[in-house]
């Protein structure tokens, strides 16, 4: 099986301005290589067909994605409005400012198919592509941030994957990221 880094995965993941929300001490060639050489611990099926995580034992600096959220740190939560891209709207977003969380145990990179990503309009050589990256203290997947789900259930004009919301999972989601912060 073949694993490339897609080009959006690729600005969020190893930014220019190595940002502590980036993964740490290697490369985004280096973080690739390692994905078509490394096995898996474990691969989880994703929230559709053409999505799966694979369960790396961390081995950088990467801290965990999400942050529980407590009245000793409520008071470092901000917001603003983001987008991802230069092509999407920007979308409300929150995160902690000041706070080191722990180094993440496990790394879990988000794999689309090459198939669906060509209907995204980002076709790749490789069999699968990483869109993303979380950081987590155990080997399994934290929910989806809502805004996500939402954009996903938009399409693929509006940045997302064109599957339908899951309303079970969105208010899992919403319980989960109501109580965390990145």
């Amino acid at each position: 099986m073949s694993v490339t880094l897609t080009s959006f995965a690729r600005r969020r993941l190893f930014p220019r301005d190595r940002r502590a929300s980036a993964i740490q001490d290697c490369t985004a060639e280096e973080f690739e290589q390692r994905l078509n050489t490394e096995a898996p611990l474990k691969i989880l099926e994703g929230y559709a067909p053409f999505c799966r995580l694979h369960v790396h034992r961390n081995w950088t600096s990467t801290r965990c994605t999400a942050t529980p959220i407590t009245e000793a740190n409520r008071h470092l939560l901000r917001s603003a409005y983001e987008a991802r891209s230069h092509e999407e709207l920007p979308v409300l977003v929150r995160w902690f400012d000041g706070i080191d969380p722990s180094v993440a145990n496990y790394l879990l990179p988000i794999l689309y198919s090459r198939e669906q990503l060509a209907k995204e309009g980002s076709p790749i050589d490789a069999e699968w592509g990483v869109v993303g990256c979380l950081y987590t203290a155990e080997p399994e997947e934290i929910p989806m941030v809502p805004i996500t789900m939402l954009r996903n259930a938009l399409g693929v004009e509006e940045g997302g994957s064109g599957m339908p919301l899951d309303r079970e999972a969105y208010r899992r989601a919403v319980a989960f990221w109501g109580t965390h912060a990145n």
